[in-house]
């Protein structure tokens, strides 16, 4: 890239070192006059990053702070990310996100990403070649539908897909010109967003049927022709949309949905570590899920996979997995299931969560509700009675949904559960005096790595199959440590290990399916270590 000249670059986000510039750097550039004397150098600026964002009131106050630094610094801010990822994570992600996403209009400060509305109709491809970059491998997109676990917010759902490449970038090494996020801004039905005078979204109910589809069909279509080798994550849509989307597409494009695929993977390797701190082979355990989503039944889809890999057949594997959602136990004869909630429909007694829970007797316990509290006292004493070790998942995000708390899970199993969560809990020390580090269960650990070996082998397709080598990779990068300090995975501070590792053995596997374009390096794993992005001036 030809660098600017002068004060322009000082204002480009992807070229400015602000006073990192050197001495002759200013006079080449025509920089003097324009910066103050002392020549700061990286890791000086991040020093001064972390003091003024930890002077900051609250978390959304230094979201706004780290958003900003994005704007006018790329370098600077991945670079603070990279080496801080378990204090910046949770406040660029997952919980501070969902609080961003419900005000994004009101902390809306520079446009980010790219916005496609029923109004474009016709005009997607050429909208396209309005993105600056031209080498874009990654995209996220979301319709705002299901925010997290805080329902439509519309347009504002934009801050999901940004918050999910800024994860790509820091925890992969993916550049960030090679990333795109997009928002389908279909409507929304929420009432509050459309009457607020600062939402920017469109003022209308949401597209529904097959006009919703033909934008879809239309963005996908745009979207391949523009970048023919691009991966495109869908994140956030309701569940029907979730599923119907991704079986629309998966077969003939690289694409995947994280809130089914992604969850999975993570959940499926936690329950996998999990076994060698309770001793209990993976092909014996019974697994509930209360909650029967698309994130549930996802995970579910893919431990069935895991269990038929243990020597199950289809139905015989899908018999260790239940689930139950608002109305009880997930049982053949109900007429109010989905389709993706059939499969589990087993020959049993109709029965409530706790009578379920009493007679099926769990392993492991998997909440993906959105409902907070739903794992009670009751529940965590009931899971605690029937298992030495009770493994319990609240996987519902944002904090504030999580079915309970790290120390609820702790002091109603007498310090004997083995507790991971979808947002952060901070570590815990008990009674006894032993500390507890919750894992939490971060699609993070999976879907960056996925998404590095994908574009390092050029891989064509994304199959389930690709999503089980993931999760063993992952649950394999758990160690002795973190078992013994009651975590199901590794601390977030190893994430580019994680992802560096994850990816070559997906890329490795493509390599074996017939599903990778690239030619095969002698070295993988050197090779995609390389190709990671590590910002330095």
């Amino acid at each position: 890239m030809q660098k600017k000249n002068g004060s322009a670059i000082l204002r480009d986000p992807a070229q400015t070192k602000s006073t990192a510039f050197s001495l002759q750097e200013r006079a080449d550039l025509n920089l003097r006059g324009l910066l103050p004397h002392a020549v700061t150098s990286l890791h000086g600026q991040t020093a001064r990053v972390l003091e003024n964002m930890r002077r900051k009131n609250n978390d959304i106050e230094r979201y706004i702070f780290l958003t900003a630094l994005q704007d006018r610094n790329e370098t600077l801010f991945y670079r603070t990310l990279i080496d801080n990822i378990d204090e910046t994570m949770p406040l660029i992600y997952t919980p501070t996100v969902g609080q961003a996403c419900r005000e994004f209009a009101h902390i809306f400060r520079r446009p980010r990403g790219f916005y496609i509305t029923p109004d474009d109709r016709g005009q997607i491809r050429s909208m396209l070649d309005h993105w600056p970059k031209e080498n874009v491998r990654v995209i996220v997109v979301t319709d705002g539908h299901r925010i997290l676990g805080l329902g439509d917010l519309g347009a504002n759902g934009m801050g999901i897909s940004i918050g999910k490449l800024s994860l790509y970038i820091a925890c992969a090494g993916i550049h960030p010109s090679q990333c795109m996020p997009v928002m389908l801004d279909v409507g929304t039905n929420n009432k509050d967003l459309r009457e607020d005078p600062l939402y920017l979204g469109y003022p209308h109910d949401r597209l529904t049927g097959d006009a919703y589809l033909d934008l879809v069909d239309e963005f996908m279509v745009a979207a391949r022709d523009k970048f023919p080798h691009v991966l495109i994550q869908f994140e956030d849509f309701l569940t029907p949309n979730a599923y119907g989307l991704l079986a629309r597409y998966r077969d003939d494009c690289l694409c995947f949905n994280d809130d089914i695929q992604g969850t999975a993977a993570v959940a499926l390797a936690g329950v996998m570590a999990s076994t060698r701190a309770t001793g209990k082979a993976f092909k014996n355990l019974k697994v509930m899920f209360l909650g029967a989503g698309s994130a549930a039944t996802g995970i579910g889809d893919l431990m069935a996979r895991a269990f038929e890999a243990e020597g199950f057949s289809k139905a015989q594997a899908r018999e260790r997995l239940w689930f139950v959602d608002v109305e009880g136990l997930v049982v053949a004869g109900r007429d109010d299931l989905a389709p993706h909630n059939l499969p589990y429909a087993h020959d049993h007694p109709a029965m409530g969560f706790m009578t379920a829970l009493d007679t099926i007797k769990p392993d492991i316990l998997i909440g993906a509700t959105g409902a907070p509290g739903t794992f009670n006292q009751a529940v965590i004493a009931k899971i605690a009675e029937i298992n030495d070790k009770p493994v319990v998942f609240a996987l519902s995000n944002p904090t504030s949904r999580a079915e309970c708390t790290a120390e609820e899970a702790y002091s109603w199993s007498d310090g004997r559960a083995i507790f991971s969560s979808g947002s952060p809990f901070k570590p815990m020390v008990l009674e006894d005096g032993s500390v507890r580090r919750p894992g939490q269960g971060n699609n993070a650990y999976v879907f960056p790595g996925i998404g590095l070996g994908a574009m390092a082998a050029d891989i064509t397709a994304l199959p389930d199959a690709l999503f089980l080598v993931a999760a063993k990779c992952l649950a394999a990068l758990v160690s002795d440590a973190d078992l013994a300090e009651g975590a199901l995975y590794p601390h977030l501070t190893s994430i580019r290990t994680v992802s560096l590792a994850i990816a070559s053995d997906v890329a490795s596997a493509a390599y074996d399916l017939g599903l990778a374009r690239a030619e095969r390096p002698n070295d993988l794993t050197a090779y995609i270590s390389k190709m990671m992005y590590d910002p330095q001036y």
